[in-house]
């Protein structure tokens, strides 16, 4: 599973670009301390640092430099400066692409996907996903555990790839909703509970109890 190590001061893009990165099967880190951007930046080893060039306190084609000096590690600009100066001036600091906002989704993934084949990365996300005794098996749709398997729905596969990816962390019912349906539009409580009981219940035909925590206000996570 490739690693990205997001460089994005503004929160609501932040949070997004982290969300969409994770739904596609990458391992994904943000940084919040922008003083010390490059130097987070390196000690994540990241695979690919998605950088924004206007940054609190510093910028970020010094951070670009910084990071260039120390690692050959793949860089993207991602950012709203798209003059051609800043472009050209990104690259000669040693950035990689350069991608501006608004971005598409998609267009951006395809960046990243291009950019680590070049750099011999692995740019396709792991087939599977392991969390205690549970083997998650993306391509096939399964769960494992105890020498037994048992096929889950795509809601199913969606709501355990989201908490196994994010654990130990607690996810919110607000970004499972999100992970099943990609809208706000179609936020349904009920649904997703209904989903979490069958997942526990598929679950525990694998001989598997617990593995699914509740935590009442904040959302679920699995154990470890």
């Amino acid at each position: 599973m490739s690693k990205i190590y997001v460089i994005e001061d503004d929160e609501g893009i932040r949070v997004e670009l982290v969300r969409m990165l994770e739904r596609e099967g990458f391992e994904v880190e943000a940084c919040e301390d922008f003083s010390r951007a490059a130097e987070l930046a390196l000690a994540a080893a990241p695979d690919l640092v998605l950088l924004d060039l206007t940054l609190p306190g510093t910028d970020g084609q010094l951070v670009c430099r910084e990071i260039r000096a120390a690692s050959s590690v793949p860089v993207i600009v991602l950012t709203s400066r798209v003059t051609e100066a800043d472009e050209v001036v990104s690259m000669t600091l040693g950035a990689d692409d350069f991608v501006p906002k608004p971005y598409s989704p998609r267009v951006l993934v395809a960046h990243i996907q291009a950019l680590l084949r070049r750099a011999g990365q692995a740019a396709t996300p792991a087939s599977t996903i392991e969390r205690g005794a549970v083997t998650l098996d993306l391509s096939r749709s399964c769960a494992a555990a105890n020498g037994k398997t048992v096929e889950l729905t795509k809601n199913e596969m969606r709501i355990l790839g989201l908490l196994m990816r994010r654990s130990p962390a607690i996810v919110s019912r607000e970004d499972l909703m999100r992970e099943l349906w990609d809208s706000d539009a179609f936020v349904d409580d009920n649904t997703l509970t209904v989903n979490v009981n069958r997942l526990r219940a598929q679950l525990a035909r694998v001989g598997v109890e617990g593995f699914l925590v509740t935590h009442r206000g904040q959302g679920y996570s699995v154990r470890a």
